[in-house]
């Protein structure tokens, strides 16, 4: 079963999520978590996209961010 946004009243299936850190005032988005953890929050892409962070805060867009191939795996990227 699809995870839904947690945003209230919004259906949409969930694709990315949200996790804080209130020590260092840092907000990460990023793909969508393999599970749910009640530390975390899943958002579809609209409100991703919409999401604001308090003054003095940070936000952490990781949803772009691809992992670097493994040594002697690039071989796929250079053809």
């Amino acid at each position: 079963m699809a995870r839904r946004c947690a945003r209230p009243d919004c259906a949409e299936v969930a694709s990315t999520t949200l996790a804080y850190e209130y020590a260092t005032s840092t907000v990460w988005i990023g793909p969508l978590a393999e599970e749910s953890h009640p530390m975390r929050h899943d958002l579809c892409e609209r409100h991703a996209d919409r999401l604001r962070v308090p003054q003095g805060w940070q936000l952490r867009d990781r949803r772009d961010v691809l992992p670097l191939p493994l040594f002697g795996r690039g071989d796929a990227l250079a053809s």
